[in-house]
């Protein structure tokens, strides 16, 4: 190796993007149990729970029983409040984990006792340490009743205020994908679609590809993206122009976006898999269809990798940030990305689990 290639490869290293992942709560670390199992490449992960037991099965690399001195690790009773200070009595834990990331992923299911009070918790102390901060979460079933999604909502839009980008996923989109599932396999499902979602926002800057995007393209979209939903698609057509035509609008027309209005979306990310034989042309090609679809002004970056696995298929991951929702909306949930455009936060009251003020989002439901 020459000297000037030497001195390349130490800036390349300095480089190199640091993204932790957190789960937080029994969703949150059910969702790093698959992660753990999907060999997500570069990324470092890990649970924290309330409950001893759950944590005793989840096989992170790394993981944190909070609260123990509070619940003994028995869990949280489904109550945000105790998710919260459990989370507050490990802060040096959680810190010590945080330290050094450039981008936090904080997923969890909100609802929950220990999810919904420890995921903005986590989040507040990735953007004290000035990670890119996005949060991946669920919301609950309709039949697990309306407490539960009135804590989910509230956890929603503390952790809304606390991250850069919050993609959500209504578990009740998930059954119009798979209506006839039980509801325990459309959690394995739910917790399936979650990790999908951070792989392929990990992997499209971790993972050498025929098109690769780094820290900076994430930040183009994910920095103050608001509310997010993602869509996804596949095909296997054997017309390389049809397949890939067909996978995105599998993506665009995917339950999982809700009801969203492209014609307002602030920002779109696209990843696309494919096999050997998927060109950069034909990759190429989702992203303008995308871009024929949503708002000409929007910030539109895509990347797209090779798998061997994939050979005469190709997948469709598409996250679409600021556009305005009928499945959530709210007194601001529709001007957040202009009240964040702006530099500044809407304060109108709601209810509320705990100290912040909370602007308050509905649920259609």
């Amino acid at each position: 190796m020459s000297a000037d290639d030497e001195e390349i490869a130490k800036i390349a290293e300095q480089l190199d993007v640091s993204i932790k992942i957190i789960g937080c709560g029994g969703g949150g670390s059910n969702t790093i149990n698959r992660c753990v199992e999907g060999g997500i490449s570069g990324a470092q992960l890990c649970a924290i729970n309330t409950d001893a037991k759950h944590l005793l099965v989840i096989h992170a690399p790394k993981k944190i029983l909070i609260g123990k001195n509070i619940t003994r690790g028995l869990g949280a009773g489904a109550i945000p409040q105790v998710g919260e200070a459990a989370a507050k009595e490990n802060e040096r834990d959680i810190r010590d984990f945080l330290n050094g990331a450039n981008i936090v992923f904080v997923t969890a299911g909100m609802g929950g006792g220990t999810g919904t009070g420890s995921a903005h918790f986590a989040a507040r102390l990735a953007k004290e340490m000035k990670a890119l901060t996005i949060g991946v979460v669920t919301l609950p079933f309709k039949a697990e009743g309306e407490l539960r999604m009135d804590n989910a909502l509230d956890g929603l839009e503390r952790l809304r205020r606390l991250c850069d980008t919050t993609i959500v996923i209504p578990n009740d989109k998930l059954l119009e994908l798979v209506p006839k599932l039980p509801v325990d396999a459309a959690f394995k499902v739910a917790d399936e679609i979650l990790m999908q979602t951070i792989r392929g926002l990990t992997e499209i800057i971790t993972k050498p590809g025929l098109v690769n995007l780094d820290y900076s393209d994430i930040m183009t979209v994910m920095n103050e993206g608001g509310v997010a939903f993602v869509g996804m698609g596949e095909s296997d057509d054997t017309d390389a122009e049809e397949r890939i035509q067909s996978a995105v609008d599998e993506a665009l027309n995917s339950p999982l976006l809700g009801e969203i209005d492209l014609g307002d979306a602030r920002g779109a990310l696209i990843r696309v898999v494919g096999g050997p034989d998927m060109t950069v042309t034909e990759a190429q090609r989702a992203a303008e269809v995308v871009g024929e679809r949503i708002n000409k002004h929007a910030r539109l970056i895509w990347g797209c990798s090779v798998d061997p696995a994939y050979e005469g298929q190709v997948r469709v991951l598409l996250i679409v940030t600021g556009a305005k929702s009928t499945t959530l909306i709210g007194k601001n949930h529709n001007s957040v990305a202009s009240d964040q455009s702006n530099g500044r936060s809407s304060s109108a009251p709601s209810r509320s689990y705990g100290s912040d003020d909370d602007s308050g989002i509905d649920f259609v439901r």
